[in-house]
């Protein structure tokens, strides 16, 4: 049944012309289908490439207003309309620009995992890979970086000349990870290398092997010469090792580790989005558009 679902999901996209993109947390059988997948930016970048006049997103709904911001004149859906990020939604865009008012030479550093609405009040993007560098150059020596204040902190502690204030926000699904979490699995797999990512709690990221990106975390893996890991992201990256590399063994540093958002989204929401009778279209303004494609645009100008 799933390759039978697969089949139309191509053959359809090869009949509308459109182009799926998935982000690396989703399934399996969707990103066996899909023309790009990879991290949130990456995929809006890529997607910004592709021929195709539509995109179909499999991810969450900031990473569909990312595609929709680099590709204006594309049409975007997102393959679940449910598929929110709670980490993009924390802060309120009116609290940003109240902070910038009361310190208006601190820049506002935002994590691409925001909202439309929230980037467009802030100064610079930045992504997990990303983070360390842009920040240190920028010129300010202090700034406001939101939401997550788990990688904020990462970026503080590689960067001890600035100073970073923090608000209290972040990933649920890497925050509920715990110092003893590590400790267990260090216990179950003593030879294994942790590769985690930032949006851990310092506790957690103190103890990694490697530190970085769902991406980085993936090319660490392929790359090493270890043959055992644990595995401190999203748990559908473990499998996804797993299968691509079945002589190495791969281990979740947690079960709490799993993002019901990018659950939610199977291989029937994005058949449905490609035949036309699911999914949702993301539609914004273009004063909107143009707000938050600025600090993305800065983002890609630091990071030359």
């Amino acid at each position: 049944m799933i390759r039978e679902i697969q089949d139309k999901i191509i053959a359809l996209k090869k009949e509308k012309n459109i182009c799926l993109v998935a982000h690396t947390y989703q399934a399996s059988e969707i990103l066996e289908v899909a023309d790009i997948k990879g991290d949130s930016f990456v995929l809006s970048q890529k997607a910004q490439l592709a021929p195709e006049s539509t995109v179909v997103l499999a991810g969450v709904r900031f990473m569909a207003e990312g595609v929709k911001l680099l590709s204006p004149d594309k049409k975007v859906i997102l393959a679940h309309p449910d598929a929110g990020c709670p980490m993009a939604e924390q802060i309120a865009p009116e609290r940003v620009r109240q902070y910038k008012k009361e310190h208006p030479d601190h820049p506002i550093v935002a994590y691409i995992n925001t909202t439309a609405e929230l980037k467009a009040v802030c100064d610079v993007c930045v992504t997990s890979s990303t983070a360390v560098k842009i920040v240190s150059r920028l010129p300010e020596k202090e700034m406001l970086f939101i939401p997550d204040c788990n990688l904020g902190d990462y970026v503080q502690r590689q960067l001890p000349d600035k100073k970073i204030n923090l608000w209290l926000g972040g990933c649920h699904v890497h925050a509920g990870v715990t110092e003893r979490d590590v400790i267990n699995a260090r216990k179950d797999h003593p030879g294994a290398l942790l590769l985690v990512h930032p949006e851990c709690v310092p506790e957690v990221v103190a103890h990694a092997d490697f530190v970085g990106s769902t991406s980085a975390i993936l090319e660490f893996a392929a790359q090493s010469d270890a043959n055992e890991f644990i595995i401190g992201t999203e748990m559908s990256i473990s499998e996804h090792l797993t299968y691509q590399f079945p002589d190495k063994h791969f281990h979740m540093l947690s079960k709490k580790l799993v993002c019901p958002n990018m659950k939610i989204t199977s291989l029937m929401d994005v058949y449905r989005a490609i035949a036309g009778t699911g999914g949702e279209e993301i539609i914004l303004s273009d004063e909107l558009m143009r707000d938050a494609r600025r600090p993305i645009d800065k983002m890609i100008e630091l990071g030359q």
